[in-house]
């Protein structure tokens, strides 16, 4: 690979990275938000390192030209006759030329680059979702000793790692007979209800875990779809212990919009419904 392609495939990653993080937010299927800057400063050096490349490229390729221009006669004695090292010289001048253009060679495998490069511009692979969780545990909720009375509102709206820790967790039972709101994506479970669940990332899509809560009635939505779904805790198990299980009776489902930052486990945003029952 030569140098001037070497130098090319470094302004097209660098594109890349700018297309996904500053004028699309398709970065945020892979990071966190607040990775953004980094992708931004990222795809600036490697646009630099390239333009950079090239013009040293150039640069390169032209002052040998040059001296070879300069130096091209043979050098000649005073009586005449031809130098008895040119042959030398020349050899070695272009041994010298063939190292050179060795160094400016990469192995063909480098070519494998340009993919994710077009890809980053053409094809973003598309974000996490039912597929992944299906295959995932539930992410551990973290023990929490002492829970705030829950507000009046009725609806409630919660984040699923609330609702599973009030499920589990508080002794106080305060989430029996609430109504409860929460927004994810729909997680198809065989024919024992569906999940309703979250992936949270913490730094990006590599160590992504999901948040799941089983829901019981209400339509069955076609999976990845953004949800809202209210209705009350399933009964089943100990309220308030471990034997409790995660789960919601569904009164309706709603279709959303994905939020612009669907990788956290938020509280659902105030929307216009457009479907559901």
């Amino acid at each position: 690979m030569k140098r001037s392609f070497q130098a090319g495939l470094l302004v097209l990653c660098g594109l890349g990275l700018l297309h996904i993080s500053v004028v699309t937010d398709l970065c945020l299927r892979y990071v966190k938000e607040s990775m953004r800057p980094l992708l931004i400063a990222s795809g600036v050096v490697l646009v630099l390192l390239g333009i950079a490349g090239a013009v040293l490229d150039r640069r390169g390729r032209r002052d040998p030209e040059e001296h070879e221009h300069g130096h091209g006669h043979g050098h000649e004695h005073p009586n005449g006759h031809a130098h008895e090292d040119g042959h030398a010289h020349e050899d070695g001048h272009a041994h010298e030329h063939a190292h050179a253009h060795d160094h400016s060679a990469m192995p063909r495998v480098a070519w494998l680059l340009l993919l994710p490069a077009l890809s980053l511009l053409f094809y973003a692979p598309p974000a996490l979702g039912a597929y992944t969780a299906a295959r995932q545990p539930a992410k551990p909720v973290a023990r929490q000793g002492a829970f705030d009375p829950l507000p009046a509102t009725s609806p409630l709206p919660m984040t699923l790692s609330d609702f599973t820790s009030r499920v589990r967790q508080d002794r106080s039972r305060a989430i029996k007979g609430r109504t409860v709101t929460m927004t994810g994506i729909v997680t198809p479970h065989g024919k024992d209800g569906w999940d309703l669940t979250r992936i949270i990332i913490n730094c990006c899509a590599a160590d992504a875990q999901s948040v799941k809560v089983r829901i019981y009635g209400g339509p069955v939505l076609a999976a990845d779809t953004w949800v809202s779904v209210t209705g009350s805790w399933h009964p089943a198990g100990t309220l308030g212990t471990g034997s409790a299980q995660v789960a919601l009776d569904a009164r309706t489902v709603t279709k959303v919009p994905r939020p612009v930052n669907g990788y956290q486990d938020a509280l659902p945003l105030p929307t216009t419904r457009s479907g559901g029952s």
